[in-house]
């Protein structure tokens, strides 16, 4: 049976998941604001699931339709064949949103989508009392200028919770935004990778996922391994799968550093968690004592933004370090996020290139400054070990 999917993403990432969709073999993409929709079957939507790394979550359309009045909200919602998706006693919470449309109150819409609902079940399963005490099936109903989205949530929660990240640092980044930097970057395992702002290791562990072609999800759960209608070991099947598709990590050559200890001590513990210990090399040491080994390598940080956390002196002093290791790495390319609009100025140079992005709500700027390509025969040889000495943590 066909579904219509729509994998959601924060505004400015959405030609990353299609481009992670196109890639995952999907085809017939709808992109438009913060969503992507195509059609696939269960397994689709278990594939979808386990491997997308920027979306937000997948979600199953049940329906879509103009509504201007609560009527037509309710006989709109109660058309739906959701006697197909909810069994007897499903749970199915509604979650909410409207934006620019004429029914505003999202408390009224999530309860008249919920009392559709109910109604059309009553319908097809001829009773009146549902206890609601099986599984959960979590359902959004968006409006957005009077055109409504109704939908089955498939992920659970949200696909950022890959599993390994049990520990925090102040101002961390969502692990899809840090694989979305890294693929933005176009950065390939052949060549090296550094974070020397690492924080808690968020943007190496996701190289690292990304370099040996581990599904993101290979270690959690999902909501729709639970549904009734979901064929029996879909998801097995589709880690199973996953499994044979992984790339050695000792080919793979990430340098990960932070000045302070505790950050550097996670870092490590998280790349243990993610089971990629050994594609990282985590240091203590400050920006300014950063040395590259090795040629054409990248480099993808998320420095402090002054916003969160970190003084303005600290940031700018940060900033023009930075700067100082691109030109001391001449052949090394450069991508950093951040908030500050003093940036380029203060790194020393504009950007090749730069797309605005979000970190939550705060609206910053990914800056991109692009090295030489590695030639041929160096991407085709095996990459120079990052050396340096380990901290003992």
């Amino acid at each position: 049976m066909p579904y219509t999917l729509m994998a959601t993403a924060p505004l400015g990432l959405e030609a990353v998941v299609t481009r992670e969709l196109e890639s995952l073999g999907f085809g017939g993409l709808t992109v438009e604001n913060g969503r992507v929709l195509y059609q696939t079957d269960a397994a689709g939507i278990c594939r979808s699931n386990l491997w997308l790394r920027t979306a937000d979550r997948v979600m199953l359309v049940v329906g879509q339709f103009t509504a201007t009045t609560f009527d037509e909200l309710f006989e709109g919602t109660k058309a739906l064949p959701w006697a197909e998706l909810l069994p007897r006693d499903a749970r199915f919470p509604i979650e909410g949103r409207s934006v620019k449309s004429q029914l505003s109150s999202v408390p009224a819409c999530q309860s008249i989508v919920k009392r559709a609902i109910v109604a059309s079940l009553e319908e097809s399963y001829g009773q009146r009392w549902f206890e609601e005490s099986g599984d959960s099936y979590a359902i959004e109903v968006s409006l957005q200028k009077d055109a409504v989205t109704i939908a089955l949530d498939t992920s659970g929660q949200g696909l950022h919770k890959r599993g390994y990240r049990t520990l925090t640092g102040p101002a961390p980044l969502k692990e899809t935004l840090a694989a979305a930097l890294i693929l933005l970057s176009r950065w390939a395992p052949h060549r090296p990778f550094a974070d020397p702002l690492c924080g808690t290791g968020t943007i190496a562990v996701e190289a690292a996922l990304i370099g040996a072609n581990i599904a993101p999800g290979h270690a959690r759960t999902f909501a729709c391994e639970s549904f009734a209608w979901m064929p029996a070991n879909a998801m097995e099947t589709a880690k199973r799968e996953a499994f044979e598709l992984r790339r050695p990590l000792a080919d793979i050559h990430i340098h990960a550093s932070d000045i302070d200890t505790e950050a550097a001590r996670l870092t490590a513990r998280h790349a243990e968690l993610a089971g990629v210990s050994d594609a990282i090399r985590v240091t203590r040491a400050s920006l300014a004592q950063f040395s590259a080994q090795g040629e054409y390598g990248c480099i993808v940080t998320n420095p402090p933004y002054g916003e969160r956390m970190g003084s303005e002196k600290e940031v700018r002093t940060l900033y023009k370090d930075l700067g100082r290791v691109a030109e001391q790495n001449p052949t090394w390319s450069v991508f950093t996020i951040t908030s500050h609009p003093a940036f380029e100025r203060l790194f020393g140079r504009r950007a090749d290139k730069n797309r605005k992005l979000y970190n939550g709500r705060i609206e910053c700027h990914f800056y991109q400054y692009l090295g030489p390509l590695p030639p041929r025969k160096k991407a085709e040889a095996r990459p120079e070990r990052i050396t340096g000495e380990l901290e003992d943590m």
